[in-house]
């Protein structure tokens, strides 16, 4: 006994001291530029803010993000996935632990008349009819089959189960009924108990392994939301910006009308030709045509982000359909630096966190070149009466530490062992390369936010100078100083201008969005 104690307390220290196999996790230094090659003046290093959809000042966007992320259908995906990582984890982590069971029941049984004992005289064993019942399935006593005697009623041990199954197909000696013409019966209750000690750390890295995989699914829940919070400010700003387009056509549309029917009416007081008329119908025509893929667009970005909020395609319809202008973007955006771009980034962060989870399955491989130490205990009670069931002298006991080492497994172990290796490299060169992909993504945002703007504000001074310009035509043409021809090319130059601004106005929204999503904003 003090054997087995002394084996359980060296154990015991061991696990402690906290050493384990493989090799410790330490997080990559990733080498990055101070500052982004693409800063211009509508940005600056200051940390971005979390809840960017709040700087375009709409409260109707707020609403539609807040409601997003309470009812999106993909996010409560990645939520029930986060739940079953932690319950592996669990899972791993319990294994640490030693496992018990508890077992009780009883047995009657009768063995044939016509089976005869060696110790009997002469006749050889047979089997002969029995019968027997009772919720005991591991007694020596009673077994059909036969058995080592251990003297437990049903040990949990690996050991006890590979015995029982080399006497699986074995012929009892004194026959399926137990011993010749007697009738026994069995009580039992009994304690079982086995623990593999963790003395090389394979367990303790598998939860290492485990708990890295929890991280992985916060971080990816984390950029789906990103992702989430983006999807739903673009499609509401493209839906104000296809809005807007769709009002500036019908009120050119009205204006077209407006000249159509004063070049008629001057063609009948033969001010105007017959050709004036039907270029101003075709200019009504082509400005009409406009219309309807416009309005096909409002429909479908309505569409989007019911989807977006888990409702019927409709839903938003009634709250969405008034025309509202495209939301103005902040004078200045705070950007950062690439180096808390590794941080702030739930892709990268989950990259990370894979890189480790590999690492540690390394040492978990590693673990089965080393021995395993197990301890099996088995105590109760056995009595053929049940009153004398709890008494001193039923009770039995069994405890058996136990050492298993692999010697031949052509390989397998030092196999597994490279695969890890070379899945933890692969995790490493993700890692840098999301790195890098993240830093492309910001320095594409950041040039095409710039180059928007810039394309805007030329923008402007073409509508501008356009609009004029029609004023003027149109007040000659009211004077017959210039042709129809004249006036129908101011007016699609104006429409155009005015078109492209609002396109442009939406592109620099939008842009910022895909900056705010390059930047990992979003999420505490």
């Amino acid at each position: 006994m003090r054997f087995y104690l002394s084996i359980l307390l060296c154990a015991s220290g061991l696990i402690l001291a906290g050493c384990a196999v493989g090799p410790d996790y330490e997080r990559p230094k990733a080498a990055v530029k101070n500052n982004f090659g693409e800063m211009n003046a509508s940005v600056n290093t200051n940390p971005p803010a979390t809840d960017w959809w709040k700087t375009f000042h709409d409260p109707e966007l707020d609403k539609l993000v807040t409601e997003a992320l309470r009812t999106n259908y993909d996010l409560q995906v990645a939520s029930a996935r986060l739940r079953q990582s932690r319950y592996q984890r669990n899972y791993a982590a319990a294994d640490l632990f030693p496992e018990a069971d508890a077992d009780a029941g009883y047995a009657v049984s009768r063995g044939s008349k016509n089976v005869k004992l060696s110790l009997g005289g002469s006749g050889s064993g047979g089997s002969g009819s029995g019968s027997s019942s009772g919720g005991s399935s591991g007694s020596p006593h009673v077994s059909p089959k036969a058995e080592p005697q251990n003297g437990s009623s049903g040990g949990s041990s690996s050991q006890s189960s590979s015995a029982d199954n080399a006497f699986n197909d074995q012929l009892n000696p004194i026959g399926e009924g137990g011993l010749p013409g007697e009738t026994t019966q069995l009580y039992q209750a009994g304690f079982d108990a086995s623990w593999e000690i963790d003395i090389f750390g394979g367990k303790r890295r598998s939860v290492e392994a485990a708990e890295a995989e929890v991280q992985v699914a916060v971080e990816t829940r984390r950029n789906l939301v990103l992702t989430l919070l983006a999807e739903v400010a673009r499609d509401y700003l493209e839906l104000r910006g296809t809005q807007q387009r769709l009002q500036i056509a019908e009120t050119n549309l009205a204006a077209q009308n407006q000249i159509f029917e004063l070049t008629r009416s001057k063609q009948k007081a033969g001010l105007a030709t017959d050709l004036d008329v039907r270029r101003a119908t075709a200019q009504t025509a082509t400005t009409a045509s406009v219309l309807p893929p416009l309005q096909a667009d409002v429909r479908r970005q309505i569409h989007a982000l019911s989807i977006l909020l888990a409702q019927e395609p409709d839903a938003l319809s009634a709250e969405l359909e008034t025309v509202r202008p495209v939301p103005a973007t902040p004078p200045e955006v705070p950007i950062g630096l690439p180096s808390q771009l590794i941080e702030r980034r739930p892709d990268i962060r989950e990259a990370e966190r894979q890189m480790a989870a590999a690492n540690a399955r390394i040492g978990n491989a590693t673990a089965d070149l080393f021995p395993k130490f197990a301890l099996v205990a088995t105590t109760g009670l056995d009595s053929s009466s049940a009153q004398n069931l709890f008494d001193w002298e039923s009770r039995y006991f069994l405890l058996s530490p136990t050492v298993t080492w692999r010697i031949f497994d052509a390989g397998r172990v030092l196999a597994n062992i490279g695969l890890q290796k070379a899945n933890k490299a692969e995790a490493d060169l993700q890692y840098r390369s999301q790195i890098l992909k993240a830093m492309q993504e910001v320095e594409d945002a950041l040039i095409a936010y710039a180059t928007e703007q810039e394309r805007h504000t030329k923008l402007v001074e073409a509508f501008t100078q356009n609009q004029q310009a029609l004023l003027l035509v149109r007040q000659q043409y009211d004077h017959g100083l210039v042709t129809f021809v004249e006036v129908l090319v101011a007016e699609e130059n104006t429409f155009s201008a005015q078109d492209e601004l609002t396109q442009s106005t939406t592109a620099i929204s939008t842009d910022l969005v895909a900056l705010y999503k390059a930047l990992g904003g979003g999420w505490n």
